[in-house]
């Protein structure tokens, strides 16, 4: 007789990998439109100066000025993705068993147009606290489709309750729960308002900081740990704290040269090569970076439900533990 989970549909699988990986690039853009300061390019919403926003002229749009193609090219990306998010639903409704999942697919969507409407209404009231709120929960969606994706993959399925728990699981917890803070953080610097004063700016750097030191200790742990002997047999584990450490590499290095494009270094006279760099906000390299290390946030927090999915998906239930204790 054929086993149930191998005669699931790998449907919704497919259609939410595509949605997530066009969800990377959408963050990329609207990164962009921060860095460039381009959220109020096009002043309406939801057309685009008065045209429908798939009518708008192509050439106008191509050949227009940068703020317009970045603010108008993240508008067009974000209604595919919604579309797209809609074909996952009707997928998942008509293929999945699991309700809990064809629920989450719903919510998905649900998140993708408030996210949408969200910020529609930064633009009408060019509100830059909306602009903060769009960009911190922008990732959290991105974590919710890549979860869809993890939960309707086969090996999701077929992992079984081995795992005993030894701190690994509630590792993982803390890095997910300290990534999605940072990412609150690094909001507040990417919005900075004139209105702060310069001790609570510093403040928020100072945390910013200490806590992107936080999360490089806890995935050198859990680097460790996962080699340990206990955790061998269960490689599966490797791929997300391999990736959680070469993101958190690549990360620290875009976090110092994000420092470096925007104020210099405060010790320009040990480095004398630097003391003819001229900050330019809005340069090509170094708009590419400041984003790159906005978006290279996001994978963190990606990877950090990664492994909490991993790990929590291979703890013993309460009842398997009470017969382990009773033999």
């Amino acid at each position: 007789m054929r086993n149930p989970i191998d005669a699931r549909s790998p449907w919704v699988f497919r259609w939410a990998m595509l949605v997530t990986f066009l969800t990377f690039p959408l963050i990329w853009l609207g990164g962009l439109v921060t860095t460039h300061d381009a959220g109020m390019a096009v002043p309406d919403w939801p057309g685009t100066f008065g045209y429908n926003l798939f009518l708008y002229p192509i050439s106008a749009w191509i050949y227009g000025p940068f703020d317009l193609f970045v603010e108008h090219g993240h508008r067009l990306l974000a209604s595919i993705v919604g579309l797209l998010a809609i074909g996952l639903c009707v997928v998942a409704y008509r293929t999945e068993s699991r309700r809990w999942l064809v629920g989450t697919c719903f919510f998905f969507l649900a998140a993708i147009i408030a996210q949408g409407v969200l910020g529609g209404v930064r633009v009408l009231f060019d509100a830059r606290t909306l602009a903060m709120f769009h960009g911190c929960s922008g990732p959290l969606v991105f974590a919710l489709g890549s979860f869809i994706a993890m939960a309707s993959s086969t090996r999701w399925d077929k992992s079984k309750p081995r795992l005993v728990g030894n701190g690994l699981g509630r590792l993982a917890v803390f890095l997910l729960v300290l990534s999605v803070s940072q990412l609150f953080v690094g909001a507040h610097l990417r919005h900075s308002l004139p209105t702060w004063l310069p001790t609570f700016f510093m403040s928020l750097v100072h945390t910013h900081l200490l806590m992107a030191a936080l999360i490089a200790i806890g995935i050198l742990g859990v680097f460790l740990l996962v080699r340990r002997s206990s955790n061998r047999p269960f490689r599966e584990l490797r791929g997300p704290s391999n990736a959680l450490f070469t993101i958190v590499a690549v990360q620290i290095l875009l976090g110092f040269a994000t420092w470096i494009a925007n104020y210099v270094t405060p010790w320009v006279e040990l480095t004398p090569w630097l003391a003819r760099y001229t900050v330019q906000g809005k340069g090509f390299w170094e708009s590419m970076i400041v984003t790159g290390h906005q978006a290279t946030g996001s994978l963190l927090i990606v990877c950090s439900l990664w492994l909490v999915c991993r790990a929590y998906r291979r703890f013993p239930r309460v009842e398997s533990l009470q017969q382990m204790s009773v033999k």
